[in-house]
């Protein structure tokens, strides 16, 4: 009924470079991308992006018209 000795010192080690291992490839995923891929993703972002701003029916505006600025703001 004896078990195995353990260096904790040791099994402490190892532990953490595990948690390290599945960190970095849950990393590997996440940003392991290559530059074509990441250009790629960029365009279809732009492409998305310009066909909405294409379906807008009044530009959009910065400031409301009639609305007054708070005092302290210069025109």
């Amino acid at each position: 009924m004896t078990g195995d000795v353990v260096n904790l010192r040791q099994f402490r080690k190892r532990q953490a470079r595990t948690d390290r291992e599945k960190q970095a490839e849950q990393n590997r995923i996440s940003y392991g991308r290559t530059k074509s891929e990441k250009s790629v993703t960029s365009a279809l972002n732009e492409k998305a992006s310009r066909a909405l701003d294409q379906g807008r029916l009044e530009p959009a505006r910065p400031e409301a018209p009639g609305r007054r600025k708070p005092d302290g703001e210069d025109a």
